[in-house]
């Protein structure tokens, strides 16, 4: 069964040295599409650059909450823009970083919404980072969502049941790492196994957070297997059937990713 890793970093230094291998050894154990996340729209020809030189590989455009005041003259159009290349396929990651508060607050919440207009105005999932931050993601989330509906996931869960149950009832996704292998863990289980199925999905969110028995290495997209077996665990469910859904799942929510690899129709060059 394919499974898929919607959330990585290719374009991080980790790799550079051994790029083609990373993919390869994602693709031997059956990861099928990979999708390597913007945290800088100004660094988007690098990214936008792995994604052309690997048929399975997609990207994102958008500005991480720890560069928002970097990026606050991005506008919502200038995003748009940006997602015409074929691709292009989400927006973000974007949202709220309470923890390391490496941007102000108000530059965060500013950039996140900003994001989210260009969802809404694409139809493209917006990436959400959302750490410690769970009132104020979930209060804009639901602000937004008075102007319009627009697709999203909260990317590396680890906030609360609350969060996790408003964002689901807005509609939109959430996705576990390898942090739900971690022994501690049990309260994020707790809350993945509640979870309706056609609303999870699985990542690496590579080169960070490897799941056991990884744990304290690098981690890459071939590890995805080991959150997905986790989360089957959790569901009391079967791996292959974790990887249906997931998958079926990401193709929903990421819908411009073509089902069949070279089928790009309607897109543009």
């Amino acid at each position: 069964m394919m499974l898929v890793d919607s959330h990585c970093h290719l374009d991080f230094p980790d790799f550079a040295s051994e790029l083609d291998a990373v993919v390869g050894r994602a693709r031997a154990v059956g990861v099928g599409r990979m999708v390597t996340i913007s945290t800088r729209v100004k660094q988007q020809d690098t990214l936008r650059g792995i994604a052309e030189r690997f048929d399975d590989v997609f990207c994102s455009v958008g500005t991480h909450p720890h560069h928002a005041d970097e990026e606050l003259d991005v506008t919502t159009d200038d995003l748009v823009r940006l997602t015409d290349h074929p691709k292009v396929v989400a927006i973000g990651e974007a949202g709220l970083d309470y923890h390391y508060d490496n941007a102000p607050r108000d530059a965060q919440e500013c950039g996140f919404r900003t994001h989210i207009a260009a969802a809404r105005a694409t139809g493209l999932p917006l990436v959400i980072h959302a750490r410690e931050a769970d009132d104020d993601v979930a209060r804009i989330l639901e602000q937004e969502t008075e102007k319009g509906a627009f697709p999203a996931v909260l990317h590396c869960f680890t906030g609360g049941r609350d969060l996790a149950m408003r964002a689901v009832a807005l509609g939109h996704y959430v996705s576990f790492t390898g942090i739900l292998t971690f022994k501690n863990s049990q309260a994020l289980r707790d809350i993945a196994a509640e979870l309706p199925a056609d609303r999870i999905l699985v990542e690496t969110d590579a080169p960070y957070l490897a799941p056991n028995p990884h744990r304290g290495k690098r981690n890459e997209p071939s590890f995805v297997t080991e959150t997905a077996r986790t989360l089957a665990v959790a569901r009391g469910v079967s791996t292959d059937d974790i990887a249906r859904q997931t998958t079926e799942n990401f193709f929903r929510l990421f819908s411009k990713v073509p089902r069949e690899l070279g089928s790009m129709a309607g897109s543009t060059p």
